[in-house]
């Protein structure tokens, strides 16, 4: 079985639980320990993982940088979640780097096999490939969300690292990606090409400023996400030097924690990867905190995909100048979305649609005549 490639939580670790309170999280927890051996997994929702891979990784990681995360996350207090969360323990580096992303790519596809969502922690940010290749055999499109700074893409690299991943897998054929989404880009780290690419391949990004700005704007984007994966060199540095090797502008860290709170509320979220940890006491408490606000998000989830249309929903039919736009208000969740029709002109009668997440604002600029540009892709796209 893949998990056997999983190394337990030592129980030096584990006997730090016992100094805090009886309802701390760690309490809650099944944790694969050396002395309890791997635990039942009959009803869990979440798992999480330490990986120690660290050959293409900016930060190197170790069992320490995951151990610390731990600590700080076994006395936090859980929310009132009803679900159940397992530490699966750390998976060691392969002999080789691929080595590494095969064993993660079998543990992620058995684990969403029996309905458990994967929560990958440490490693670099390249082994969002094996999150991706551990959706082989679904026939299923991907969507992939990138917390990032930068767009991964590289012209003239074939090597697998933190800086090329995504043109693996751009380049795969047959390809399996449906879109990507990069959420915090800053313009002057990327190249003029990658952003000529993005615009090609009709991707979908967020600047920085707007994320910071309007945080809010970025939740649609999660909501069609099968993948998120962050990268956590897009955080800023603080000006005490906490993140040493941070960068001078970035993501803070109570966004940060807003963006995993909209991953775990996606219903479609299924895959999760908390890349390029830095080094310091302070980050692993924001860790921590990062998966606790995911775990908040997967309480909250509404279960509205698919859809239902058919009740608890309010249509707005929108007439522009050129066309005509339909869209969708959840009485529950107060969440919007646009209809994308798809009609086969060689067959009159061959018509079929489907839905796009999208905001309020998206509504309102159909009515002021303006188009959404998340239409607009998503129809180019195909």
């Amino acid at each position: 079985m893949s998990l056997e490639f999983l190394e337990p939580v030592e129980d030096k670790v584990v006997s730090i639980i016992a100094v805090h309170p009886q309802q701390v999280l760690g309490n809650r927890l099944k944790i694969h320990t050396q002395t309890m051996g791997f635990p039942e997994l009959k009803d869990v929702q979440i798992a999480f993982f330490g990986v120690e891979e660290s050959r293409n990784a900016h930060y190197p990681v170790s069992k320490y940088e995951i151990t610390a995360f731990r600590k700080e996350l076994y006395q936090l207090y859980p929310g009132n979640w009803s679900h159940e969360i397992a530490d699966l323990g750390n998976l060691p580096s392969g002999d080789t780097p691929e080595d590494t992303y095969y064993a993660l790519k079998e543990i992620c596809a058995y684990l969403r096999q029996i309905n458990i969502i994967p929560v990958v922690i440490g490693g670099s940010q390249d082994l969002t490939v094996a999150l991706y290749q551990s959706f082989e055999g679904t026939n299923q499109w991907v969507n992939i969300v990138s917390v990032d700074n930068r767009f991964d893409f590289s012209q003239e690299e074939d090597l697998i690292s933190g800086r090329s991943y995504m043109s693996k897998i751009i380049m795969e054929d047959p390809t399996r990606l449906q879109n990507y989404t990069n959420i915090g880009y800053q313009t002057y780290l990327i190249a003029q090409e990658e952003l000529d690419l993005m615009d090609k391949l009709f991707f979908e990004a967020m600047r920085l400023g707007q994320v910071l700005d309007e945080v809010e704007q970025t939740e649609p984007y999660f909501r069609e996400a099968n993948i998120v994966s962050f990268d956590m060199k897009c955080l800023s540095g603080l000006a005490d030097g906490t993140y040493h090797l941070g960068m001078p502008n970035g993501i803070d860290s109570r966004t940060v924690c807003a963006l995993a709170r909209y991953a775990g509320i996606s219903d479609k979220v299924n895959t999760l990867g908390l890349f390029d940890l830095p080094n310091s006491a302070v980050f692993h408490k924001l860790l921590a905190q990062i998966f606790w606000y995911f775990n908040e998000g997967y309480h909250c989830r509404y279960d509205e995909h698919p859809v239902p249309v058919s009740q608890g929903f309010k249509r707005y039919t929108v007439p522009m100048s050129d066309r005509e736009l339909v869209f969708f208000k959840s009485n529950k969740s107060e969440r919007w979305w646009i209809e994308l029709t798809n009609e086969n002109y060689l067959d009159n009668k061959s018509k079929s649609s489907t839905l796009l997440s999208c905001t309020h604002q998206d509504y309102l600029n159909a009515c002021n005549d303006i188009l959404p540009d998340r239409w607009w892709k998503a129809t180019k796209r195909g």
